[in-house]
């Protein structure tokens, strides 16, 4: 199994995951000891990872990410992870945009109490050999969303199509840049690209094939995304600037539906289609 280091997913993708395992539990008794709280906690512990206890700001009722996902859990609720990029919101509310873009990642929730975006604020400190990571999610009210990510989204069949261009892409991308030869970290993030094992991700176990399927698509698109990160850190073998150019644009596109991707696959909804269903 690939270890999460090597292929990592945002830190709102996993939570999007873990908060629909959980509800909605409406008409559970909340028990502080029960195994409801106990999976929450577990939830919360595949998002934090080795970060040290995460905190939210901008809500009344819950100052820790745990209080938080116990609550909202309760009842029915939208939710979707989104990863916006300089130029490319991709449908994250204008309120919190900037914020959002900088972070590279927003977690939109919504329920019957209203509709709201959490932002992760990240500090790092320690060492480079020793890093630890200081999370607050900055929690912000904002108008109904579904609609607006839905459209700049799409499906998860839509995302599949995208994922199969982008591969293509992708692939001419490294082999014309020959990273293997010029970057000795190169041969085993390539190697991990064949792969048809899912990552060792710390995701709930997937219940059906719909869920099956999201996994597989968050498995290639993170490969993709690590595909861009490889080809963008240098030119390589480009012969010119219009060449590296005409590259960077192209692998922008990559990145761009490995995003969307990711997001169609955390996107579920409490009324109407399931959009892993549309095809």
């Amino acid at each position: 199994m690939e270890s999460h280091s090597a292929l990592a997913l945002p830190r709102t993708v996993v939570l999007a995951l873990w908060s629909q395992a959980l509800g909605p539990q409406a008409d559970e008794p909340v028990d502080p000891d029960g195994p409801g709280t106990a999976l929450v906690r577990r939830a919360v512990a595949a998002v934090r990872l080795d970060d040290e206890p995460h905190t939210v700001e901008g809500d009344e009722t819950a100052s820790t990410l745990t209080d938080l996902v116990a609550r909202w859990t309760r009842s029915p609720f939208e939710v979707c992870a989104v990863l916006p990029a300089p130029g490319d919101p991709l449908g994250v509310p204008s309120v919190v945009s900037a914020d959002a873009t900088d972070a590279e990642e927003c977690l939109l929730v919504q329920s019957p109490e209203g509709a709201w975006a959490l932002v992760p604020e990240v500090t790092a400190f320690g060492s480079v050999y020793e890093t630890g990571h200081l999370v607050t999610w900055r929690m912000t009210p904002v108008p109904t969303w579904r609609t607006q990510v839905l459209a700049a989204v799409g499906t998860l069949a839509d995302a599949e199509r995208d994922l199969r261009v982008a591969l293509l892409t992708a692939t001419e991308a490294l082999a014309s840049l020959d990273v293997a030869r010029w970057r000795e970290d190169a041969a085993e993030t390539i190697a991990s690209l064949r792969s048809t094992t899912p990552p060792d991700w710390p995701l709930p176990a997937a219940r059906s094939e719909s869920d099956a399927r999201r996994v597989r698509v968050l498995a290639q698109a993170a490969r993709l995304r690590a595909i861009v990160d490889l080809a963008t850190a240098d030119d390589g073998g480009a012969v010119n600037l219009w060449q590296a150019d005409q590259r960077s644009t192209a692998l922008r596109e990559v990145d761009r539906a490995a995003r969307r991707a990711m997001s169609a696959a955390t996107a579920r909804y409490a009324t109407g289609p399931d959009p892993s269903t549309l095809r």
